[in-house]
This record gives C-alpha cells, sequence and structure tokens, in this order.
C-alpha cells in the first residue's frame, strides 16, 4: 500500500461503466435489428430508442468514488459531491432499494455513495476512517458514530475473508 497521503479510487468503476454500456446498448441493437427487420425502421423511431438508451445508460452509470486525505468526493456524469471527512458531522445509513451512506461535512458538504464501494476498496475506507476519527477527536462527528463502526465491522470482516480466500484457508 502507497502512503496514507495518495489519492486512493473506486477499482471497480470502469469495470462498472462498460458494463452499463453493454446494458444500455443491447437494447438499442436489438430494437434497431427488430425495426430493419420488420420494415418499420424510421428515423423518429431510430431517435426514440436512441434517447432510451442514453436513459437507461444515465440510470445504470456508477458514480466514480475518489478519496484522499481529509476529503472524499462522488463523480456522478459531470457533477462532483465533495466532503471533507476530518469536518465531518454526520454520517447515516439510508436504507431503500439499495443502502446508501450518507455523509455531510460541516461546511454543508454532502457525498451518497454505495457502502460496497468501500468495502471493495480498502483504501477509500482508509482515507474515510482516518478523516471520521480526527472529527471524532475534534467533537464535530455529532451523528454517525455507530453506523461507523458496524461498517468498520463489515469492512474488516469482508477483509478476513478475502485474506483467508487468497491463502487458501477459506
Amino acid at each position: 500500500m502507497t502512503g496514507s497521503g495518495a489519492t486512493a479510487n473506486d477499482q471497480n468503476w470502469t469495470r462498472e461503466r462498460w458494463s452499463a454500456v453493454r446494458c444500455a446498448a443491447l437494447p438499442l441493437v436489438l430494437l434497431l435489428l427488430l425495426d430493419c427487420a420488420t420494415g418499420r425502421a424510421a428515423l423518429w423511431r431510430t431517435a426514440l430508442w436512441l434517447a432510451l438508451s442514453v436513459l437507461l445508460f444515465t440510470v445504470l452509470c456508477p458514480a466514480r468514488v475518489t478519496a484522499g486525505p481529509n476529503w472524499l468526493s462522488s463523480r456522478r456524469l459531470g457533477r462532483e459531491h465533495r466532503v471533507r471527512t476530518d469536518l465531518l458531522i454526520s454520517v447515516r445509513v439510508l436504507d431503500g432499494v439499495s443502502q446508501r451512506l450518507l455523509l455531510r461535512d460541516a461546511w454543508d458538504g454532502r457525498v451518497e455513495i454505495d457502502p460496497e464501494v468501500l468495502l471493495r476498496n480498502p483504501r477509500l475506507w482508509h482515507h474515510l476512517a482516518e478523516g471520521a476519527r480526527q472529527a471524532t477527536a475534534d467533537g464535530l462527528l455529532l451523528c454517525g458514530e455507530t453506523a461507523l463502526h458496524r461498517l468498520s465491522s463489515r469492512v474488516e470482516r469482508e477483509t478476513a475473508l478475502g485474506v483467508f480466500r487468497v491463502s487458501g484457508l477459506e
């Protein structure tokens, strides 16, 4: 592992983005082929299928999570949200269709990420945990210590299982 000052990125982001491209392109190709096969190909129908494909990609495209010393950011299709992890005031777990982690800092920065990104990328978790420890020590983190402890336990458990898997002790 590199020093704690290095920037960490989600290692699976590129693969997930290409998966979103494939999931959006496949229906587009199938619909265009179907239109050609049935003789219904028209410019307006092609534009409609293309618009639906772009919409599907927009929904499926994952956020790119990056972290460094005392900051964490999430970029989704050109828009970036950033928090100072050493100035965190709130960490909440949002349940719904998929679980989300909502981080808020003292400067009203707000980032919403999938906790699985932190589980898959220990360096991202390290940057978040270091900043959160500083915020807790400074008395800023008012809400969310329990959520961070639970997430920390999950990260440690997943890391240990990964080590066991790699070493063949599973």
